[in-house]
């Protein structure tokens, strides 16, 4: 009896994954292939990530909202494809660039399409960012946002600017210093 109970477990997880994997299959593809340019890169990290969802399912403590987990998986998997590129490309040239999407603050944010709560969340921590940011002084404030937001390189902002790269590599720093600082309240806050 007990072997036959396991096997209708088992069975019964196996239709969960299954039609787990068929009702997600294509929008979680699409928000992948959103945020990774590479197409066999996107295609991994989906593969991964239904992957993780069969070892989980293998647990004994059942996944209970499937479709958010995927995605907090698959937003996972793409930081650490995009960690792991610019680790790549500071071996290259010491010097992180935008494209690689390690830039991404839409990546760190709650997703929108997470629901109201998320929403909301995502709105506050926005307007947190814009006030901090605010906050700092103007060549500071033109150097962080024309690196993390506009992906622009440093080498571009000192050709542009006549303002060498190591000081504009100093206000970025202050500007991260002071925006960690104004900020860890609020992250900690989320991390709970």
């Amino acid at each position: 009896m007990e072997l036959q109970s396991r096997q209708a477990l088992m069975s019964e997880r196996d239709r969960q994954i299954t039609a787990t994997v068929l009702r997600e299959r294509i929008r979680l593809g699409n928000f992948i292939r959103r945020r990774v340019r590479d197409p066999a890169d996107a295609d991994d990290i989906l593969q991964e990530v239904f992957y993780e969802l069969v070892e989980a399912y293998h647990l004994p403590a059942p996944i209970e909202r499937a479709s958010a987990w995927l995605f907090q998986v698959a937003r996972n998997r793409i930081v650490d494809l995009f960690r792991r590129k610019r680790a790549q490309r500071l071996g290259e040239d010491e010097e992180p660039r935008a494209e690689d999407g390690g830039h991404r603050l839409d990546l760190l944010l709650p997703a929108p399409q997470a629901g109201p709560e998320a929403g909301y969340a995502r709105s506050l921590l926005l307007a947190e960012l814009q006030a901090a940011l605010d906050e700092l002084p103007a060549d500071q404030r033109e150097v962080f946002v024309a690196h993390e937001l506009d992906g622009v390189s440093f080498r571009e902002m000192a050709v542009h600017s006549g303002v060498s790269i190591n000081t504009l590599l100093a206000r970025k720093r202050y500007a991260v210093l002071h925006l960690r600082n104004r900020l860890q309240s609020i992250y900690d806050e989320f991390e709970m």
